[in-house]
């Protein structure tokens, strides 16, 4: 019994806070008025290789079919939500608020926090230009992670348009793919090995251009969001493309500052670089502060662009995606992970063969008050019984064998105080299991 390098198994202990992460946040989207979608695990790869050349298109998972098709399994969720919109643009209405959940396979090389198949969360707005969307999309992503119980963290916001007006102001705008795959190991190799990648053989900078560009990043290091935008328009750089990044990229971030508790986790960095293939506008990524290590847990940007390859009809959107394996990697680095508590919290003893009718008959009762339980499948000695329930995470052990009965009265253990108690009768009992 093995499994293939990079899959794994997802045990109980973090599939239940998995999951109820998944119902937060579903929960959160839709209170912004984001709907759910599905979309095939497999799509034709002419869908989705013209959105993953490079170094993206080497790492698909890429085999035919049984009826001889060319297929790919999917890489993202973000590219088969451009074809789902094309193909359904006149059901849907535009603008549409989408959010998904589903797993995603790419060939790349494990490491911590990163494996081959994960599951990712998307939710995006197609069909506006305006910033008031890129904004929303901010906002909610930080919201979404505050549902969570997640507070330390650091949304780092760019505009990719500012790097083209440089690259146009130097005179290598046919080398803007290059420059951003530099600055995109910046954090991982330092300044020194950037500049020797941008004066390398794919983006061929001088070392004046590469000077100029490092410099021109760096300076987020130094001031502070407004002091930066200030700082930004002083610059003198020729370029339509500058000016319009710079103009949406303020846009935005004034509304972000008008929700207090979400701009305090948006910290303006001109060296995010995301998604060389299709993002056009903003971009950002979000980083654990206690947990650097886990990388990048939830990201995204601007694509204008992205329907281009499917209809002539180019449907503007922004987006976001939280990857929820890393993420949970994080948490569990940091001793944050979610509840996870049995899925029901009461365990009922299985006194003897004889009691199995009334056993069950109890844990229909409760149930229809609402009340998780689960029945211990078979009678046996009672350490086993609480050993189990310790082990699965029951909150409540609940026993009513012939002599609770001939006494009227339920007897209770509390796991986590290990206090026995007897309850009167079942109204009490539900409202002891309903407050505990």
């Amino acid at each position: 019994a093995r499994t293939l390098k990079g899959f794994r198994d997802v045990l109980p202990a973090e599939a239940l806070p998995k999951r109820r992460m998944m119902e937060t946040l579903a929960h959160t989207f839709e209170s912004y008025g984001f709907a759910p979608i599905e979309t095939p695990h497999l799509e034709y790869t002419e869908v989705l290789i013209n959105e993953t050349e490079g170094e993206i298109g080497k790492q698909l998972f890429r085999f035919e079919d049984q009826g001889g098709r060319d297929v790919c399994m999917r890489y993202d969720l973000t590219v088969p939500f451009a074809r789902f919109v094309v193909q359904h643009k006149n059901e849907l209405g535009i603008p549409f608020k989408r959010y998904a959940f589903g797993n995603v396979f790419r060939g790349e090389r494990p490491q911590f926090g990163r494996y081959r198949e994960f599951t990712q969360c998307d939710f995006d707005m197609v069909g506006s230009r305006s910033m008031s969307a890129d904004a929303e999309v901010v906002q909610l992503l930080v919201k979404a992670l505050y549902a969570l119980d997640i507070h330390e963290f650091t949304v780092r916001l760019n505009n990719r348009e500012l790097m083209d007006g440089v690259c146009e102001h130097l005179d290598v705008v046919d080398r803007v793919p290059a420059v951003l795959r530099a600055l995109d190991k910046l954090d991982k190799v330092g300044v020194a090995e950037v500049k020797k990648e941008l004066q390398g053989e794919e983006a061929a900078l001088s070392s004046e251009q590469a000077s100029y560009i490092l410099e021109f990043v760096q300076l987020s290091n130094k001031e502070t969001g407004l002091e930066l935008l200030e700082t930004l328009k002083g610059q003198a750089i020729q370029s339509t493309s500058y000016q319009q990044g710079l103009e949406n990229l303020e846009a935005c971030y004034a509304i972000l500052r008008a929700v207090g508790d979400v701009a305090e986790r948006v910290k303006i960095d001109l060296t995010v670089a995301r998604g060389f293939g299709y993002y056009t506008g903003i971009v950002y990524e979000v980083q654990l502060d206690q947990c650097p290590q886990v990388g990048t847990v939830a990201s995204g940007g601007r694509y204008d662009n992205l329907t281009e390859s499917y209809s002539s009809e180019l449907l503007p959107g922004v987006g976001a995606s939280v990857g929820l394996d890393r993420l949970l990697a994080g948490l569990t680095e940091l001793g944050l992970l979610p509840d996870t508590s049995a899925p029901a919290p009461v365990l009922i003893g299985h006194m003897s063969k004889e009691e199995s009718s009334a056993m069950h008959a109890l844990a229909n009762e409760l149930r229809e008050r609402g009340i998780g339980v689960e029945l211990y499948p078979e009678p046996s000695k009672l350490k086993k019984q609480f050993q189990y329930a310790d082990k699965k995470g029951h909150t409540h052990v609940l026993l009513q064998g012939s002599i609770e009965r001939e006494r009227g009265v339920y007897l209770l253990k509390n796991m986590a105080s290990g206090k026995q108690t007897e309850i009167p009768d079942f109204e009490a009992l539900c409202d002891v299991l309903t407050t505990s």
